[in-house]
């Protein structure tokens, strides 16, 4: 989920670096070649607490072990004979006949802040078809985990900030939430002030070209699911030359800037909730939270109005507050399959726990059982802030509550308040929005899918019409989630794979359901 654009999306005592990955580092590269490095792989460790903690990855289904490197880079694109920093890698060897090995395929899961070395081990077996003809290889974008992550507040801090009241209803709440960000921000700054100039998408986009030479690709083939889509239309506008075969899933709208990407998010999780109210009050047996898809959206707003009151009990010692359940609300839409756990976390609301909406809320915001944060939400809110101009004042907030609240009743305001992550930020933004671009590239797969709540359907065509004429090849999932190919869909899957696999490009327009 890219950012303000909610507040954080799916992965402190911020334990940084292990043997496996060196940080910044003050030692000048000199006159050394760093397309030529050699990476070292080995057996993968346990992810770090800045990737989300957890054990190393167990071995692939045909007894394979995952693979760790770590490549250096400039920490300045700008400078690149000055200092580095570690990009922290995992891979998976082929495994079919290497006499047909592409290359290396590979994976941006998006965020921006999600870890691709804690990811890709997770979904591994859902791309074990592409795995037959290229190794799978997916990395922490700097800034992000591993690969010097972005530091701001310790645990106790991130769980009081998650806890303010996101949504103000009078000046002193606005005062507060303010106040706490301009700390959050300014603690970033503190802990992090060297990397945070360098975690643009355009400098993760060069970043993934030095990566492309060093695993000996001629080629960059790629997959890209929500803002993984933004990384790589980037990529292909600064390497359009370079572009192999290329999907993009969970488009991000490459032409809006930061708050038109909000408020088409309020549409979109706004659409989501009224399918899942429809979904479940359209079940032969009764829906346990409303009788009409009207009353379950009425019944949640009550809730989230008698929560800016009085919280309920949480995961404790916390309370679900009124954002907290906005926010696990929020992520239950992600998939399908979530809803059940959506369905059973405002049963049990109404029934005075609010363990289960804290614990969707926990997820979206990278926080463990342990009480531990990942650095999703630190990278999440630098990446966006360092690419995005716009910073907004409150009042301009409040003059544009009205068109976000007409957007999504229930999401509006959350997401209108987001704006304000940016206001204090300590390195300016780099443009309004990202150009893609990419006249003379190969054609890139653009995989829409119609319900999805965090990159709505929309942005797929004008992420096609951005890329450029001959680029973009649309097709389009008549779905439910974030994203196309992980709902195992056959038509996407064997569309995806027929590209990837074989190079065969789908007609544009195609249509799955």
């Amino acid at each position: 989920m890219p950012t303000s654009r909610l507040r954080a999306a799916v992965l402190t005592a911020f334990v940084l670096l292990s043997s496996l990955v060196a940080g910044c580092t003050d030692d000048d590269s000199g006159d050394e070649d760093l397309t030529a490095q050699e990476l070292h792989w080995k057996d993968c460790p346990a992810p770090s607490q800045a990737e989300g903690g957890g054990s190393a990855p167990s071995p692939l289904p045909d007894g394979d072990a995952w693979q760790c490197a770590t490549m250096k880079a400039p920490l300045n694109w700008d400078d690149p004979k000055g200092d580095t920093l570690g990009i922290a890698l995992i891979r998976a060897k082929a495994s079919g006949d290497p006499g047909r090995r592409i290359g290396s395929l590979l994976f941006n899961f998006g965020g921006p802040g999600g870890s691709g070395v804690t990811t890709l081990p997770a979904f591994g077996e859902d791309y074990a078809a592409l795995r037959t003809r290229y190794d799978l290889v997916s990395f922490d974008p700097r800034g992000v985990g591993r690969s010097d992550g972005v530091r701001c507040e310790n645990d106790q801090q991130l769980d009081a900030y998650f806890q303010q009241d996101m949504t103000p209803d009078d000046a002193a709440e606005r005062t507060t939430l303010l106040d706490n960000t301009k700390e959050f921000n300014a603690a970033c700054e503190k802990n992090s002030e060297k990397v945070l100039p360098h975690v643009r998408t355009t400098d993760a986009a060069r970043d993934m070209d030095l990566m492309r030479q060093v695993l000996g690709d001629a080629k960059m083939h790629y997959f890209g699911i929500s803002y993984g889509t933004e990384l790589g239309g980037v990529y292909a506008h600064l390497f359009p030359r370079t572009v192999g075969r290329a999907v993009f899933d969970a488009v991000v709208d490459p032409t809006q800037t930061s708050e038109q990407g909000a408020l088409g998010q309020a549409r979109g999780f706004q659409r989501a909730l009224d399918n899942y109210a429809e979904d479940c009050t359209s079940k032969t047996e009764d829906c346990p939270v409303g009788d009409t898809p009207a009353d379950v959206k009425n019944r949640i707003a009550r809730l989230l109005a008698q929560l800016d009151a009085q919280p309920l009990p949480g995961v404790f010692p916390r309370e679900l507050t009124q954002s907290a359940a906005t926010n696990g609300i929020a992520q239950a839409l992600y998939s399908q399959d979530f809803w059940e756990y959506l369905t059973e976390g405002l049963e049990q609301a109404y029934d005075g726990d609010g363990r289960t909406l804290m614990l969707l809320s926990d997820s979206m915001n990278g926080r463990s059982e342990n009480g531990e944060y990942s650095n999703l939400v630190p990278a999440n809110i630098a990446i966006n802030c360092a690419d995005d101009r716009a910073r907004y004042s409150p009042a301009y907030v409040e003059g544009r509550l009205p068109a976000f609240r007409a957007a999504s009743p229930l999401f509006g305001d959350f997401l209108a308040w987001g704006m304000v992550s940016c206001t204090d930020w300590a390195v300016p933004g780099a443009a309004d929005h990202p150009d893609v671009s990419a006249p003379g590239s190969a054609p890139i797969l653009v995989v829409g899918n119609t319900g999805d709540p965090a990159t709505p359907y929309e942005g797929a065509r004008k992420m096609v019409d951005a890329l450029g004429a001959g680029v973009g090849v649309e097709l389009t999932y008549k779905g439910q989630g974030h994203g196309a190919y992980d709902s195992k869909n056959q038509c996407v899957q064997a569309a995806v794979n027929g590209y990837l696999l074989d190079g065969k490009v789908p007609a544009a327009g195609t249509v799955c359901s």
